[in-house]
């Protein structure tokens, strides 16, 4: 029972002592500095001033290492702790000061000009005698730096102003710095007036917005603070204060505009970064019309300015982000003497005090993304971007109430040869960078298709850790604007023109690849549509190969078609999509594994570096490598074979068993099986529609038009349809209508081997040589009311 109760009354005072810690941050600073200043002697503490002022500080840890305060180099100073003394002979502050009534404690912390006023204000007689009092003193300075008109009508009016001056610093209880907890609301012993608390983490306790310098002097009757200013009486609301101040008609106007300015007339603990009307003036006229004529920008641009937490400028002492009541954030900090915001000293007049919370007076405006056009999001490493797209002409595109969505590539993906490209052919480029709807990050999926305001579509790709757009992958620094999201990307994106059999067909460079896929009838699956990654060897990989070598190869069409499919991976992987430095396992269409990785924005195919990678295709991306790629696992169980390959590969040891041979590939992994049956489907046409887009072939651009057809099939209720787009009667077109005229009830896709990015357990089992666990392609049937819709494009 006593273990029971000792550990019971240990966790009461553990409590105790936490929730007490918890709003003890000046102690806490405090104690830190006695520890930093023990080599002194007893009771000496450590303090950082700020040079060229009287500005002492019990710093933070971050201040102390850094050796500055705001910016400013700080001085280390060794003083006595408060509340003790230097004795003459001695190290350190071994002295405790004598304890006095609040009147005499004055004289001890060296608060003598409010000594002396109380003393002619016949305030002495009251903070001498009896009671338990908490006076926040105005230290020596603070008196010095208050107006200079005030001082006088306070001075002049000794036994009413100047006493109820003083009695306004006062609370009728003891307070100390543990205390004073953040938020709090205290009485004075004038009128009633508020005195506001705040307590932050760094230490700094102020009241009013005044910083205790000199805490917790303990008297007879109380306890005595010295604060760094004079309090003056706390305001109305913020609210209050817009209404009648002159200089801020302005963003008066703004706030009741968006029915802003209720919110700052109620209880609460802002900030308000207020712009002057000269911070108005200076924006351009356009950006303050549009923003003011839309309530919803207005509202957004007068909520940034607006913090839900109260920050005096004596409290800080180094920069740190604050969420707004806009939702995104700024960074205050300060310089010297200066306040600044996202890094700009731009506050005119700091801690105007109301009574549900701070104004700084500020010199700039401060717009949000969320107010912000589109076009207008670009940050310093995009103006190449947005600069043509205003050069262009297509900045006028962008309507304000329109949704776009820009995928503004960095300065250096421009080249030179870019930038001296034929104006048309550039406009064309940007058309391709601009989307027609508003989509943000986290609205983007993997297949995805994008139409540009040129009637592009563009293919989205998600990996594990990156998002690309055709050939190019995002960096950070996604923002949505008023009227649309700005993705930034690494490259200029390319959307694709040819197939991969297209792309092959038209480079020299793969005239001997292409001859064997040829040969080993693969140029079909190459050519139609697909998901595909192809590594793709040069001629450069085959020298040495002579015409009987060649034959010898194309004789044995299994071996072939494992060699050329080890080649080919189902599913787009764009090189800058994968992690960097981490490898990436990917099954080929012959069954086995190629592992792949980026190194110095290099790719790596089984540790061959790729010359050329993210060629992209209609229906894939081409990596290209100077090396054959063989599956060394793979035995070779033929003589002739073997001599061919070792004089092809020699990066790796070919296993040699003979009378092996190669499996036998069937090209079902590509293609699309059709069944039958007796339902006769009735089929109904939609008016055509016409679209013309501008199309760059051989490097100029051409005008396409294309008409779009839909034709709906009904079988027993639910409806297929299929969606083409022609320019008028192709094969494509025949086929289509042939289909349509069928039985049709299902398609099954039959696709064997599985290219994704391969989970951890999948790697695991690859690795030790067991089969993956395949996932069973859906079978799909018409059944319900469920329209089934197919897209095929053909541009002529």
């Amino acid at each position: 029972m006593k273990i029971f109760f000792l550990f019971t009354f240990s966790t009461f005072l553990l409590s105790a002592f936490e929730q007490a810690a918890a709003s003890a941050h000046y102690d806490k600073i405090l104690t830190h500095s006695r520890i930093r200043a023990r080599d002194q002697g007893p009771n000496v503490c450590a303090l950082q001033q700020v040079m060229g002022t009287k500005k002492k500080y019990f710093s933070t840890c971050r201040n102390w290492y850094q050796g500055a305060i705001c910016g400013k180099k700080a001085t280390v100073l060794y003083e006595c702790c408060p509340g003790y003394l230097k004795m003459d002979g001695t190290r350190g502050c071994p002295a405790v000061a004598p304890i006095d009534h609040v009147y005499g404690t004055l004289g001890i912390v060296g608060a003598t000009s409010t000594q002396q006023y109380s003393d002619i204000s016949r305030l002495r007689e009251e903070i001498e005698g009896r009671g338990s009092f908490t006076f926040f003193a105005p230290s020596n300075e603070a008196w010095e730096q208050l107006n200079s008109e005030i001082h006088k009508n306070l001075v002049d009016n000794v036994n009413i102003e100047l006493y109820n001056a003083l009695h306004h610093h006062m609370v009728n209880k003891r307070m100390l710095t543990k205390d004073l907890k953040n938020g709090m609301t205290l009485v004075s012993m004038y009128n009633d007036q508020k005195l506001l608390i705040n307590h932050y983490p760094n230490g700094v306790v102020t009241v009013n917005c005044a910083r205790i310098i000199h805490g917790n002097q303990i008297a007879t009757n109380g306890v005595v603070h010295v604060i760094d200013r004079v309090l003056t009486a706390v305001g109305n609301t913020i609210q209050d204060f817009i209404e009648v101040e002159d200089d801020l008609s302005s963003l008066r106007a703004a706030a009741i505009t968006s029915d802003v300015l209720d919110t700052l007339g109620r209880p609460g603990h802002y900030t308000l970064f207020a712009p002057t009307n000269e911070a108005f003036e200076r924006l351009p006229r356009g950006v303050l019309e549009r923003i003011m004529g839309d309530k919803v920008a207005s509202e957004a641009l007068v909520k940034f300015h607006i913090l839900n937490t109260l920050q005096c400028s004596e409290a800080i002492t180094g920069g740190a982000v604050y969420e707004t009541l806009e939702g995104n954030t700024v960074e205050v900090g300060c310089d010297g003497e200066s306040l600044t915001v996202n890094g700009v000293k731009m506050v005119k007049r700091k801690d105007i005090v109301t009574s549900n919370g701070v104004i700084h007076l500020i010199d700039e405006v401060l717009i949000p993304d969320s107010a912000k056009q589109v076009i207008e999001l670009g940050g310093a490493q995009q103006t190449t971007f947005t600069d043509l797209v205003a050069q262009l002409g297509l900045a006028s595109s962008l309507r304000p109430e329109g949704q776009y969505t820009l995928l503004a590539p960095l300065n250096g993906a421009f080249s030179d040869d870019t930038l001296r490209m034929d104006q048309r052919l550039l406009k064309t480029i940007l058309q391709n960078h601009i989307i027609k709807v508003k989509v943000g990050l986290n609205e983007l999926y993997n297949g995805q298709e994008l139409e540009t305001i040129g009637g592009k579509l563009l293919r989205v790709f998600v990996y594990r850790t990156a998002v690309c757009i055709e050939n190019s992958c995002m960096v950070r620094g996604s923002k949505e604007g008023r009227n649309g999201f700005i993705h930034i990307f690494r490259q200029i994106i390319n959307p694709a023109e040819k197939t991969l059999h297209e792309m092959l067909r038209n480079d020299k460079r793969f005239s001997v690849f292409l001859s064997l896929v040829k040969a080993a009838d693969l140029d079909d699956v190459l050519s139609r549509p697909g998901e595909w990654t192809l590594f793709v060897p040069t001629n450069d990989a085959f020298k040495g190969l002579t015409d009987d070598d060649k034959d010898i190869l194309i004789r044995d069409k299994n071996a072939l078609r494992n060699i050329l499919l080890y080649h080919l991976t189902q599913g787009v992987f764009i090189g800058s999509g994968f992690e960097p430095g981490v490898t990436n396992i990917l099954k080929t269409i012959q069954g086995g594994k190629l592992y792949l990785k980026t190194v110095n924005d290099t790719l790596l195919v089984n540790e061959l570096k790729s010359r050329e990678s993210d060629l992209m295709a209609t229906n894939g991306v081409i990596h290209v490598i100077d090396k054959l790629l063989y599956p060394a696992d793979l035995p070779v169980g033929n003589d002739q074979l073997l001599t061919i390959l070792k004089k092809l590969i020699k990066y790796i040891q070919i296993k040699f068993v003979r009378d092996s041979t190669f499996k036998e590939i069937p090209l079902t992994f590509y293609k699309i099986n059709i069944i039958e049956s007796n339902v006769q489907p009735i089929i109904r046409k939609e008016e055509p529609i016409i679209k013309t887009y501008t199309k760059i072939i051989d490097g100029r651009p051409v005008e396409v038009t294309e008409k779009k057809v839909t034709e709906e099939r009904i079988i027993q209720g639910p409806e297929i349809k299929y969606t083409r787009i022609t320019a008028g009667g192709s094969d494509n077109e025949e086929k289509l209508k042939k289909l349509l005229e069928e039985e049709v009830t299902k398609v099954t896709k039959f696709i064997e081997g599985d290219g994704h990015l391969l989970e951890d357990e999948e790697i695991k089992r690859l690795l030790q040589g067991e089969a993956p666990v395949r996932k069973a392609q859906p079978t799909r049937r018409t059944q319900g009311g469920t329209a089934r819709r197919r897209t095929r494009l053909a541009n002529h």
